[in-house]
């Protein structure tokens, strides 16, 4: 019974999670200001950080409201190799300031709808 249920669990998430629309995707492994791209509510940041060392990368991504250049928050702050999702409930229009170091960073925006950001569930760090 329980495995059942993680099966159509599981089927169901996979089937969500496809019908997120990419709005934008970036990569680089360096600094920079991203163009501006325009969502609504809710939306995903998909990030992924790689890099040739095990503990000397890092990045920092910033959102900025492109209209008026204001820093609406850190984003992601992280000094190790990985990936995660970032739900967001404003939309707007929009840029990342990305600051890296030893990485190569590969950033997808993801336009989602209400009952997909009901399913989603941030990680915890221990």
């Amino acid at each position: 019974m329980m495995r059942t249920t993680l099966i159509i669990l599981l089927t169901l998430m996979m089937s969500v999670a496809s019908g997120a629309e990419t709005v934008r995707e970036f990569s680089g492994d360096g600094n920079e200001l991203t163009p501006i791209f325009t969502v609504q509510s809710p939306w995903l940041l998909d990030w992924r950080l790689d890099g040739d060392y095990d503990t000397l990368v890092a990045l920092d991504i910033t959102l900025v409201e492109a209209r008026t250049g204001r820093h609406v928050g850190r984003v992601l702050h992280t000094k190790y190799k990985g990936n995660g999702v970032k739900l967001f409930k404003e939309g707007g229009s929009y840029q990342l300031r990305i600051s890296s170091t030893f990485a190569r960073w590969r950033l997808k925006i993801q336009q989602i709808t209400d009952e997909e950001a009901k399913l989603y569930t941030p990680r915890r760090s221990n």
